[in-house]
């Protein structure tokens, strides 16, 4: 039986403002609960709400990212329902005119996943259940900014699904918009899938699996919902719309409630808040300041740097390393040298202490030096990452550290020579035996005379002499 998996996603996205979306309560994670609340975010009657401006940008900010038409007139509406982590007893949200519509993001296959809509609205409280069995509420979420990524069906399988997301969240952060983190919450994905059978047209009905909290979770869920949907299918049913949800323990979805009929949300439009206009000056001016997005970068990074897809991708899709990273090589002009250091020592380095590029004690200046003395063969390289260690935590001048401490290489041509005429009168057997082809004689021969040298001695140019003067 030939299948088509039917995938749509709405994706919910904390934004990074300092303050919440209609207060000016802080937008904190981790504080004590109930310290960031206020009347207007508490619902209390005859409060007002004020839009936050800035959380207008960063939601215009993504919708430009991912390729929308922003629409200039817009409003807030109320939807209305209960839930403890509701205060209002609704939800200010946008309804019909959401403020971007008609976007897409490419996957790496070049196949566009259209965005049908992005809305704004503000996040609820949080439900902490105890030990005890009891549930607490903490309202310091509620009022977050937040945005709402709904997806056409357009995805074909859990690859693409994670590669959307990812894609999204990568475009996200590199935007400054949002840190995107799913397990505290700033990131959280609701999945929609059915299967088509292709041999009768028929589908299942829908599943929409909800609370997963990571990416890895939304592969897995999916994988397991085309299994259990192709089940179905392969014994003549349909199944239920319904609500699911992903048990990581037992790695799988289980169900929750029926779909059977729509919501009642009753929506209005929110009269506390006047009609939203935004002049196209105000969208161009936010479309000129984004900086140049990952896939872009990436790309720019393979043809006019010559870098690896691999080492294009990890430098593209984190915008502090690729600053770093271009800053670096600004002063090196070496891409591939900058590139693997980068993503490999000092990586190792900012991973060790938890530091971000922008919060190390390190200058782009002295890690440029370092890496120009190996370029350059001025100190190996088992020298010049025992001087990073070092120097990641003190910012000393790698070169002044270098010469302080005799540790520069030796390449003066005609000092090498001497000890590399030296080391072959002392070893004519090991000569005899290289001429027999005894490959690993050559490989004594440069560590005696690098012995001879105290370790000091370019390498290269002893290889080069040796070489020279074995073969006359």
């Amino acid at each position: 039986m030939k299948t088509k998996t039917i995938i749509g996603l709405e994706i919910h996205v904390e934004l990074s403002t300092e303050t919440k979306m209609f207060c000016s309560c802080k937008n904190e994670f981790g504080a004590v609960p109930n310290t960031n609340v206020c009347p207007i975010c508490l619902g209390h009657p005859g409060t007002l709400p004020q839009m936050n401006q800035r959380a207008v940008e960063f939601a215009v900010m993504a919708g430009l990212a991912f390729n929308c038409d922003i629409r200039n007139d817009q409003k807030m509406d109320r939807k209305k329902y209960f839930y403890p982590d509701l205060v209002k007893g609704y939800q200010i949200t946008q309804f019909d005119k959401p403020y971007a519509t008609n976007g897409y993001i490419s996957l790496s296959s070049d196949k566009k996943i259209r965005i049908a809509e992005i809305h704004m609205e503000e996040d609820t409280g949080k439900s902490n259940h105890d030990e005890n069995n009891a549930t607490l509420m903490d309202y310091n979420r509620a009022g977050v900014p937040l945005i709402e990524i709904v997806s056409e069906p357009d995805m074909a399988s859990p690859d693409e699904a994670r590669e959307y997301v990812e894609t999204l969240a990568s475009t996200l952060r590199f935007l400054g918009v949002s840190d995107c983190i799913m397990a505290q919450g700033s990131m959280r994905v609701d999945v929609n899938i059915n299967l088509e059978n292709l041999e009768n047209n028929t589908r299942t009905a829908i599943a929409e699996i909800k609370n997963i909290n990571s990416i890895k979770a939304i592969e897995n869920a999916l994988e397991y919902e085309v299994q259990r949907q192709r089940k179905l299918l392969e014994n003549g049913e349909i199944g239920v719309k319904e609500t699911r949800r992903w048990d990581d323990e037992k790695l799988e979805t289980i169900h929750m409630r029926n779909k059977e009929v729509g919501n009642d949300y009753r929506f209005s439009a929110e009269g506390d808040i006047p009609l939203i206009e935004l002049s196209d000056e105000f969208i161009n001016h936010i479309r000129e300041k984004l900086p140049e997005l990952p896939k872009d970068k990436e790309n720019r990074y393979m043809k006019d740097l010559n870098l690896s897809k691999y080492d294009a991708n990890l430098l593209a899709n984190d915008r502090q390393l690729s600053d770093l990273f271009e800053k670096t090589n600004k002063l090196v002009n070496d891409p591939n040298i900058c590139a693997n250091w980068i993503l490999s020592e000092l990586s190792r380095r900012l991973n060790e202490f938890e530091q971000s590029p922008e919060d190390m004690k390190l200058s782009v200046e002295n890690f440029s030096k370092l890496i120009i003395l190996a370029k350059d063969n001025k100190i190996n390289n088992n020298v010049a990452k025992k001087l990073l260690r070092e120097i990641f935590e003190s910012n000393e001048d790698p070169e002044k550290l270098a010469e302080d401490r005799n540790l520069l290489q030796i390449s003066d041509s005609s000092f090498l020579e001497e000890i590399v005429d030296e080391v072959l009168r002392e070893n004519p057997e090991s000569i005899e035996d290289i001429k027999a082809g005894k490959d690993r004689a050559f490989g004594f021969l440069v560590g005696q005379a690098m012995k001879k040298t105290k370790g000091k001695g370019n390498p290269q140019e002893i290889n080069k002499l040796l070489k020279e003067k074995i073969g006359k």
